[in-house]
């Protein structure tokens, strides 16, 4: 993909009335007509400082690890860890003898990984109270000091209503054995932590798929737990973000969560996927900012958002036109973007993206290769300027 500059943006008519207030309140402390003019008019014309300055490194493309699409993706602990998975291919049936498997790989470097939890997901005499079923995009987080799988896919023809939890990624224990979550049926739903809650969001369900006899249905709901059995269903104000789901990791930045694109699978009744570029945060869940209504990036799915370097993240994704897609984008405040050029890594879609040792890690995805890359800020640029989401009211 050929570079693309970033061109700078003037500040908004709001942030620049808001500068010049803030200078006019120290106008006693200037002590001329000029400088008193500097001081009202410098905010109107002041050009934010240039994109920040960043690189790609090749880790391995031949991690011991199967390709796959889907996996979670934790930074826990001072490693990270590769969660399940998803690979149809006859060749990597070994691997994934059900399509989805359920092992579990960490590492501190990305070059040596080790495999912490062997796939247990091999055939029908699974039991799907002792582990969890093998999945791929599920809901995943850290929280407490365990990790989190939080629901799952329909891969094996019906919804995933289970949450797990672990402290060491090779025990896991089933927090709601009684029951499943009040929140089903669903699959790929936006999970997130914030405020000391885990939050699922958005999602749908797949009807081509599983064989409950659940139609189609498009949600726009979220939901709040501390413990993984009981929820708490918040409900937001008008506007906010329409129905959606299939977003990959998790934003949250300077104390708000944040809606980053997406879309909805095909369904039998409604063939049509759908694809969006609009930015949303909030603070509670109740009340939505719209940023944005279109991001410079192209609509997508399948993609992975992150929050690294005081910046929100999208990277590769998914759109009819064109397929998988391997551009980066950042933004200190949703509404200004910046691309990243020169994107070194293959197309993909639904990857594993960790933020780790002061990095932004891509790790496979639907490109179907065991690759591993990461990305730091150039070593001359370390004193660059960091830009700063001002102030956001609901």
């Amino acid at each position: 993909m050929p570079a693309r500059r970033p061109v700078p943006q003037l500040p908004s008519l709001a942030c620049s009335a808001r500068a010049s207030a803030t200078a006019i309140r120290h106008l006693p402390y200037c002590r001329s007509p000029l400088i008193t003019l500097i001081c009202v008019l410098y905010p109107l014309f002041a050009v934010p400082a240039p994109a920040a300055d960043y690189e790609w490194v090749k880790v391995t493309m031949k991690a011991p690890f199967a390709p796959r699409d889907g996996a979670g993706a934790l930074s826990f602990q001072g490693q990270m860890w590769l969660i399940g998975g998803w690979n149809p291919s006859a060749a990597q049936r070994a691997f994934f003898p059900r399509i989805c498997n359920n092992e579990v790989w960490n590492s501190t470097d990305g070059a040596d990984w080790s495999l912490v939890k062997p796939n247990s997901f091999e055939d029908q005499s699974f039991d799907p109270l002792a582990d969890w079923e093998g999945r791929h995009t599920a809901g995943y987080a850290v929280f407490r000091d365990r990790m989190w799988i939080v629901g799952g896919d329909v891969n094996q023809g019906h919804y995933q209503n289970d949450v797990w939890n672990s402290s060491d990624g090779k025990h896991w224990k089933r927090v709601n054995p009684e029951a499943p979550v009040p929140w089903a049926p669903r699959a790929l739903h936006y999970t997130v932590v914030h405020d000391d809650r885990i939050w699922v969001m958005g999602g749908q369900t797949m009807p081509a798929f599983a064989k409950d006899g659940v139609g189609e249905r498009f949600y726009r709901d979220i939901w709040t737990t501390q413990d993984g059995r009981e929820w708490t269903k918040v409900t937001p104000r008008e506007p906010y973000w329409s129905a959606r789901g299939m977003i990959g990791g998790s934003a949250v930045l300077h104390g708000r969560i944040w809606i980053l694109g997406g879309g909805t699978y095909d369904t039998p009744q409604t063939p049509t996927r759908k694809f969006h570029n609009d930015v949303w945060s909030s603070a509670d869940g109740v009340r939505w900012t719209q940023h944005t209504a279109a991001a410079p990036w192209k609509p997508r799915q399948y993609h992975d958002v992150a929050t690294w370097d005081d910046r929100l993240w999208v990277l590769e994704g998914y759109h009819r036109e064109g397929g998988n897609r391997n551009d980066v984008w950042y933004s200190a405040d949703g509404q200004v973007w910046h691309e990243v050029p020169n994107t070194p890594w293959r197309p993909r879609h639904a990857a594993s993206v960790f933020v780790h040792n002061d990095a932004l890690w891509m790790v496979a995805g639907n490109n179907m290769e065991p690759d591993v890359w990461k990305l730091r800020r150039k070593p001359a640029n370390q004193g660059a300027s960091q830009q700063r989401l001002p102030s956001i009211q609901p």
